[in-house]
C-alpha cells in the first residue's frame, strides 16, 4: 500500500464519499484472513456507484467498513471531507447519521418485537429530531405502505418485499446523504426485485441520495449504477462509467462475468471468452501477483511475480476507465 492517492480517484468538489486504500483483516485461528486489500473509489454526489464480484470478493465487507461495522484495519474512509476512520464516540455517531444501509436480507434486520413505526421511528427518537409521528409517516407513504394499516403491525405480518420497503423507510428517517445497498434484492423473489429497485431511484431522486449499490447480479447493477467498480478476491479490478464497462469490458475477469450473464448488452468479444472455471482461491492464502491469475486464461509470469496497479485504460473513448491487469483485453 502507499499514501499516494491512485490515479482512478477523481479530483472534484462533488466527491460525497472517498474511500483510499482500504484494508479489512480478520483473525482465523493462527491465519489472517484479508478480506479487503487496498481498495479505493470514490462517490459523487447524486451518483450510484455498483460495486460487484462473486460471493467472497470482499464487497459487502467493504459496505461495512465504511460504516465502521467494523472500522477497516487501515484506510481512509472521508465522507464530505471528514475521514470516519479517525473518529471515536459521540463524534462518530452524529458523523455516521449521513450514511445509512440497507441489509441484504430485510427480515433479519428488523427487530420482530417492534412495531413498524417504533423502527422507523427509533433513530429520530435517539437524536431527538423533531415532528417524528410526521416524518414516519412521510417515509412509509414514500416506499409505498399504508401508515393507518401498517403502522402498528409487526415485521413477520410482511412479505420479504414489504419487510425490505420498511428497511428503506428506516434508512430514509434521518435524511441521509449516502445509501450504501448491501445486495437489497438477492433474498427477495424475481417479481419483486423490480418493484425494489424502481423504488430505490425514485427516492434516490426525491431523497437527492448518492448511493452504494453491492450486489452479484450484473443485469441489476447495469440497470441502475452510474458506474461499476469490479472486485475479486480483495481486491478491485476494473472501474469506470457503467456504459463503457458493459460495452467493452477490458479486465479477463470482468469480461468472464458478463459473459457468464444472458442478455445484458455486452460485446460478441466478450461473450466469445470461456466462462470462469475453478473456484475462489481462499482469501487465507491467495495468490502471489495477481489474484486473478489461477483462473486466467491470459497469465503469464510477470502476473504470478509483480501485482498489477490501476491505470488508465488508452482506447480514445475518454478518461473514466481504469483496470488493474498486466495483459488488459483492449483488442
Amino acid at each position: 500500500m502507499t499514501d499516494r492517492l491512485p490515479v482512478h480517484l477523481r479530483d472534484s468538489s462533488d466527491i460525497v464519499l472517498s474511500v483510499q486504500h482500504l484494508t479489512v483483516t480478520f483473525a482465523a485461528g493462527k491465519k489472517t484472513v484479508q478480506a479487503v486489500s487496498d481498495v479505493s473509489f470514490d462517490v459523487a454526489r447524486g451518483e450510484t456507484l455498483g460495486l460487484v464480484g462473486e460471493s467472497g470478493c470482499g464487497k459487502s465487507t467493504v459496505g461495512r467498513a465504511i460504516m465502521q461495522l467494523p472500522p477497516p484495519s487501515s484506510g481512509q474512509v472521508l465522507f464530505k471531507g471528514r475521514d470516519l476512520t479517525r473518529l471515536s464516540g459521540e463524534a462518530l455517531r452524529q458523523t455516521r447519521t449521513g450514511l445509512q444501509m440497507i441489509f441484504q436480507d430485510p427480515i433479519s434486520s428488523l427487530n420482530p418485537r417492534r412495531k413498524v413505526r417504533d423502527i422507523i421511528a427509533e433513530g429520530l427518537r435517539i437524536w431527538q429530531r423533531p415532528g417524528v409521528d410526521a416524518r414516519v409517516r412521510e417515509v412509509m407513504e414514500a416506499v409505498g405502505l399504508d401508515p393507518d394499516t401498517a403502522a402498528d403491525r409487526r415485521p413477520h405480518q410482511f412479505s420479504g418485499g414489504q419487510c425490505q420497503r420498511i428497511c428503506i423507510a428506516r434508512s430514509l428517517a434521518l435524511d441521509p446523504d449516502v445509501l450504501i445497498c448491501d445486495e437489497p434484492v438477492s433474498a427477495l423473489d424475481v417479481s419483486v426485485q423490480a418493484q425494489i429497485l424502481n423504488l430505490l431511484e425514485d427516492m434516490k431522486q426525491r431523497y437527492q441520495l448518492t448511493m452504494i449499490f453491492v450486489a452479484h447480479n450484473l443485469a441489476v447493477v447495469k440497470n441502475i449504477s452510474d458506474r461499476v467498480a469490479v472486485m475479486y478476491l480483495g481486491r478491485l479490478c476494473e472501474i469506470g462509467e457503467v456504459e463503457r464497462i458493459y460495452a467493452r469490458p477490458v479486465h479477463p475477469y470482468t469480461r468472464a462475468l458478463l459473459a457468464s450473464i444472458p442478455d445484458v448488452g455486452v460485446t460478441d468479444s466478450a461473450n466469445s471468452l470461456p466462462l470462469l472455471q475453478g473456484d475462489l482461491p481462499s482469501p487465507a492464502n491467495p495468490p502471489s501477483g495477481c489474484r486473478f491469475r489461477t483462473r486466467c486464461p491470459y497469465a503469464s509470469e510477470r502476473c504470478a511475480t509483480e501485482e498489477p496497479v490501476m491505470r488508465a485504460v488508452e482506447d480514445g473513448q475518454g478518461t473514466d476507465h481504469f483496470v488493474a491487469c498486466h495483459h488488459p483485453c483492449l483488442d
